[in-house]
This record gives C-alpha cells, structure tokens and sequence, in this order.
C-alpha cells in the first residue's frame, strides 16, 4: 500500500513505566463513545473495547520478576492493512490528520479487517446496543452508538478533533495548527499518571514528536512496515524486546 503523508499527522506515546494498568484509558474511552456494557461481560470472544491494556511480565521468578502494561488502541497506521482488505471501502486514511476512519454505515460486517489487523485492534459488535435504565441519560451526544453487525475501532476521539476546528475556524484561527491542547482524546486526558502524550507527530512543538524521537521510544511490530502512529515508551530493555520477534541476538534501538 502507498503510504500518505500528511501535513498533521496525530500521534500517541504512551509511556510504559508510568502506565500501572488501571484501566481508566478504558472507561473513559467507553464512556466517551458510547460504548455499551455487554449482555454477557464473561464471555471475552464477544466483548466490546476500543483500548485494551495488556499486562506484560519478564518472565524471571521471584525476586526479579517485572510487570509492565501496555494498553493498545487503534495504532493508526501509516500503511493500514485493514483498509487494503476492506471490499466496500468502510475504512479509509485519507483525512487530514491521518486518522484511519471507520465509516459505520457503510461496514456490512464481513470482518476481513480485523482479520488482517495485527494488532487485534478491531471488535466485532454482535449486540444492538442496550443500556440500563437511567443510564442512557449519561450519552455523549457528539458519539453516534453503532448498531449490530458493524466493526469498531479507535478513532482518537475523531469527533473531539471535528470539534476543535470548528472551534478554531469560529475564533479565526487555521484549523490545521491547533495547539497542542486543543485536541486530547479520553484515553490521553483521562490517564491519572500522565503516561499518554497525545499531538501533532509532525509539529516539532509537539511533546509527542520529541519523545517519538527517543531512543527509547518504538512501535509495536514495526518491523512489518505498517508504520504506527502509536509509540511507546520504556527504558526497560526487555520490555522493548517484546514489542518485535527479536532474535536473542538481535538489539533493540535503545540497547
């Protein structure tokens, strides 16, 4: 696939040895778009969420055994592999931005994407969505719920960013050079350590494009050229062992 440069192109870091696993990433980005609960929360082949945290260990025993945690949403990819696949064009990365679109009314739920994500960032949703009473009360009307049969995915907020340029068009000010606070998806404002930078990978003002740059900054999988907008961060070297299949010989940018 022909890869798209952007003028802005949005971008995470997530530090990994801030980030202790909470969770709120998680239900801030269930609540901030609208996400039902699931009719049966138990069963994990059918669970619905756009953020996942994982938790990652050394596998060393007592007492230098580690743990880290890596949550993984949308990595927002320079060349998606889902959007190659999909035969009704529901996913695109044409935008300004580039922020892989996931255009609900067009999905028809064949899946193809998500088999050829590898990331596992996509879920299918099997329910209509259902809330409990009283509760469809706490809706962000700026989210529209997805109905069933559709594929979902993070889009970084994508109507937080629809939303900050009409606030910059209505102050006068360019659209496409919002200040690094403008736009901050849930997961990113919500995090209580602070372990997830969020900006313009392009704007060297930008936090995000200068810890982007560290040496111990990298991508999940980069070595299959799908080129992430999401990094991470550690100075753990084993944990940025585990981001590739890196041989025992093989070194890693930060070793």
């Amino acid at each position: 696939m022909e890869h798209i440069e952007f003028k802005v192109k949005w971008g995470m870091v997530i530090n990994i040895d801030k980030c202790t696993g909470c969770g709120a990433c998680m239900v801030a980005c269930q609540a901030e778009n609208n996400i039902a609960p699931m009719v049966d929360g138990s069963d994990k082949t059918m669970t619905l969420n756009w953020i996942v945290v994982y938790e990652l260990s050394n596998g060393k025993p007592f007492p230098e055994h580690e743990v880290a945690y890596l949550p993984r949403p949308c990595m927002q990819c320079g060349k998606p592999s889902c959007s190659t696949v999909c035969p009704v064009v529901a996913t695109k990365k044409d935008e300004e931005g580039g922020i892989v679109s996931q255009i609900y009314p067009r999905c028809i739920g064949c899946r193809y994407c998500m088999a050829a994500c590898p990331y596992h960032a996509r879920c299918f949703n099997w329910y209509d969505p259902k809330w409990p009473k009283g509760m469809e009360k706490t809706l962000n009307i700026s989210a529209s719920p997805r109905p069933r049969g559709v594929v979902e995915k993070c889009t970084f907020c994508h109507h937080r960013f629809m939303e900050a340029k009409e606030k910059a068009r209505y102050e006068g000010k360019d659209p496409m050079k919002l200040p690094e606070d403008a736009y901050i998806p849930a997961c990113a404002e919500i995090c209580p350590t602070g372990a997830i930078t969020f900006g313009d990978l392009n704007n060297p003002e930008h936090k995000v494009a200068k810890l982007a740059k560290s040496k111990y900054a990298f991508r999940l999988l980069e070595r299959l050229g799908t080129e992430p907008q999401v990094y991470y961060y550690s100075e753990r070297e084993w944990v940025r062992r585990l981001a590739d299949n890196y041989l025992p010989n093989e070194k890693t940018k930060g070793e």
